[in-house]
């Protein structure tokens, strides 16, 4: 690989990180807020936290797009060769995809806490909320130890 390429990857690898890194950090919050929502009893809290939701989720979705956007570049930087043979990176495309999903569904919560159509206890948001740091905890593992 030439140096020219060499720095472009790089930049996409730092673009890429910074997104994943601004995308978590509302991920591992928006749950946190649906616990809240959960308990609460007020509904002046429960309207401050409609607004607190929607808006965090509306703000993170580029974050999450970036990233994507980012780590397909890497992809095309790396080849088709490189694609093939990183088998480590077939598996954290899969897990990815799941935090697209998970991503998604937290769209449907956001509406369902809009209409107070929640049904779902904050137990089942505390363990929700786990889904995603075991799942960077996985993706992390695959993109720096890169298991054969």
């Amino acid at each position: 690989m030439d140096t020219f390429l060499i720095n472009n990857i790089l930049w996409l690898k730092a673009f890429h990180v910074f997104f994943m890194v601004a995308w978590f950090a509302g991920i591992f919050y928006l749950p946190r807020l649906f616990v809240n929502h959960a308990e609460t009893k007020s509904t002046d809290v429960a309207q401050q936290l409609k607004g607190m939701e929607k808006r965090l989720l509306y703000f993170i979705t580029p974050f999450a797009i970036f990233t994507l956007v980012m780590g397909l570049a890497i992809i095309y930087a790396y080849g088709h060769d490189w694609f093939f043979a990183a088998k480590w990176l077939h598996i954290k495309l899969s897990l990815v995809i799941l935090l697209f999903v998970y991503h998604g569904y937290c769209f449907k919560l956001v509406k369902t806490f809009a209409q107070d159509k929640n049904t779902r206890t904050a137990r089942f948001y505390r363990i929700f909320n786990e889904l995603p740091v075991l799942i960077l905890l996985a993706v992390i593992i695959l993109a720096y130890v890169k298991p054969g």
